[in-house]
């Protein structure tokens, strides 16, 4: 709770944690799995706060979204992204509302996404995963991944354009 600040996230955290030292070292003397345990918690601590950097960059995502050649399907926009070591939360209200409503219209746009593009940019871009994992889990080819992605990036750049979102 500590770490995290968030109750709901601590106990996500920790039960992630738990699960992956008894899928993994399920095995050990009992006498090892409280050290074993701080290393994995650590671990899993730490994932936490990259996944919320990532999630919290959505509004500056959208300032490079249409800025690739669009003949390039290897385009990834968050790869020319530079990394924050902070959130991207603001403490103006006014700055938060306009972030709330932007969230709003990435969230319209994802769902208007055909449903292979929306899944193949959820697992890249929210769940972090990488292009050969996103193959595997969605049982198709890396290139299909590219290709989705690719896709699902220009048309939420068009979409989120149409609503007048351009940073």
């Amino acid at each position: 709770m500590y770490a995290v600040r968030d109750e709901d996230a601590a106990l996500d955290v920790v039960q992630d944690a738990m699960l992956k030292l008894t899928e993994k070292y399920s095995d050990k003397p009992a006498n090892e799995l409280p050290m074993l345990f701080q290393r994995i918690l650590q671990n899993t601590i730490h994932d936490h706060f990259r996944r919320r950097k990532v999630r919290s960059m959505w509004t500056t995502l959208l300032s490079v979204l249409g800025k690739g050649d669009q003949k390039d399907e290897d385009f990834d926009p968050l790869e020319t992204l530079p990394a924050k070591t902070d959130t991207n939360l603001s403490s103006d209200p006014a700055e938060r509302f306009a972030q709330a409503q932007v969230m709003g219209l990435i969230e319209q746009a994802l769902a208007n996404l055909p449903t292979r593009q929306r899944e193949a940019f959820l697992l890249r871009y929210w769940e972090e995963l990488d292009v050969a994992e996103t193959a595997a889990a969605m049982g198709c080819s890396e290139g299909s991944v590219k290709t989705h992605c690719s896709r699902a990036v220009h048309a939420l750049a068009t979409a989120l354009q149409a609503k007048g979102v351009s940073l």
